[in-house]
């Protein structure tokens, strides 16, 4: 390295001192701790005390371990498919040259700067069961007739009827969906980047295919979703990251009721760590939640190789 290099090496470094710091401080130190307290019987009131992998043992026999991660997943996979479903479909349509668009935009994006806190008390009074504004929507006429033909539809299935008015929050088989049903309150965010990404897409390559004859659909499908994939792919991996660490939301709607079929896997992290005072077993908790994302992010990035399509390549 000649000495101008190093000079160069030594003033990057330095501008990234702060990040690097930071990084070190606060994300890179807590990891280690969390898994060396992970090995631990550890309080918070006393020193740790080394155990190996008891607490790891202890919770593959854990009952609520396994009911917290289960409900997890099952809001994973409700809520990130259609999270990632109708945020792509509000943004093709808000992308559309129409009167008013931009006010749309606004209207659209303003749920995802509400509070957390106020949405859940807003979402709280719409599922409420009697005087809740959805269930007064299905109580009207027309609602009805729909629901029945419905159910006519589920009895042929041999499924379950829907029953009015309907338990959101304090029927257990109700409660999770209602909660992923929530979720799409806040795709705001989600809905600009893709804006963002369609203004990328290349006007040349779609006027080429209205020549070549191609419908909307074909244009959608084989011109517009695959420049649109690698940012399709950054909100993938989002929404796997958030999903998995749900928490305000149902701790403050409903505590992980009714009959914990809302209790979600950080809510009994933070129980541990916070109620219990076992932090070595949230711990343990927070670094198989961190095992599995980064599964899950690397299950997702091998398969992009298949689907997600980079200018230039």
């Amino acid at each position: 390295m000649t000495r101008k290099e190093a000079r160069q090496l030594v003033r990057g470094l330095t501008f990234l001192s702060p990040w690097i710091g930071g990084f070190l401080a606060f994300t890179l130190v807590p990891i280690v701790l969390a898994f060396y307290y992970s090995l631990c019987d550890y309080s918070l009131l006393q020193s740790p005390v080394l155990i190996g992998l008891s607490n790891y043992r202890a919770l593959m026999g854990d009952p609520i371990f396994w009911k917290s991660l289960i409900n997890t997943l099952i809001y994973a996979a409700i809520a990130l498919p259609a999270g990632m479903l109708v945020s792509l479909g509000l943004a093709i349509l808000l992308n559309q040259r129409t009167l008013g668009q931009p006010l749309f935009r606004t209207i659209l994006f303003i749920p995802s700067l509400v509070p957390t806190v106020a949405s859940a008390m807003l979402w709280l009074w719409l599922f409420n069961t009697k005087l809740g504004l959805i269930n007064t929507l299905l109580a009207t006429a027309p609602m009805q007739a729909l629901l029945g033909a419905l159910n006519t539809v589920l009895h042929a299935l041999h499924l379950p009827r829907i029953e009015t008015p309907i338990g959101w929050l304090t029927d257990p088989a109700w409660a999770l969906p209602s909660l992923a049903i929530m979720s799409l309150w806040g795709v705001g965010y989600t809905v600009v980047i893709y804006l963002a990404g369609l203004q990328d897409v290349p006007r040349s390559l779609i006027e080429a295919a209205e020549i070549d004859g191609a419908g909307a659909w074909q244009r959608l499908r084989h011109v517009t979703l695959p420049m649109l994939s690698p940012v399709i792919f950054f909100n993938l991996i989002m929404a796997i990251i958030g999903t998995l660490q749900a928490f305000a939301i149902p701790y403050i709607m409903t505590g992980g009721g009714p009959a914990r079929a809302t209790y979600f896997y950080t809510m009994y992290l933070y129980d541990n760590a916070f109620r219990y005072l076992k932090m070595g077993y949230a711990c343990s908790m927070a670094w198989i939640q961190f095992l599995l994302v980064v599964l899950l992010s690397a299950l997702a990035f091998w398969s992009s190789k298949r689907w997600v399509h980079y200018q230039g390549q």
